[in-house]
């Protein structure tokens, strides 16, 4: 049982480049609960830090580029605001990702803190390069 004080977490970079989406997040919040350790606890953040880059570049199969559709409301009568997969990956690719990983991660403080070890840049740039991030290839791993 790994205690909160004894966790080491690391630094991965995963490029998004043709990858697809649900691979992509259910990988990624497999590495932030920490579930790829033979030390993870539920109820501790075991997890590791994940930098996605090319996130405009993430591939979305089917016909979910028009037909899913992301909704929120914002409060007011008549708010409900409604995106497709396919603008939200043109407009906020950042959004398209946080939000998918989101939904794979537990609803309660200890998912809100793993949300914080997520870091989604749309290009190819990112400023972790003091943290030497180690290069994960999605497509070797499953």
């Amino acid at each position: 049982m790994a205690k909160p004080g004894e966790v080491e977490s690391k630094w991965f970079i995963i490029d998004a480049t043709d990858v697809s989406l649900g691979r992509l997040t259910s990988t990624v919040a497999k590495i932030l609960r920490g579930k790829n350790k033979p030390t993870f606890t539920p109820n501790v953040d075991t997890g590791d830090n994940v930098i996605v880059i090319n996130a405009e570049k993430v591939a979305l199969t089917g016909r979910k580029a028009s037909r899913k559709v992301y909704s929120h409301h914002t409060g007011y009568l008549g708010g409900l605001k409604q995106k497709t997969a396919g603008e939200m990956r043109k407009n906020t690719p950042d959004k398209l990702i946080e939000t998918s990983v989101k939904g794979m991660l537990p609803h309660n403080t200890l998912g809100r803190k793993q949300m914080l070890h997520l870091h989604v840049y749309a290009g190819a740039a990112h400023g972790h390069e003091a943290q030497k991030p180690e290069v994960l290839d999605i497509n070797n791993l499953i």
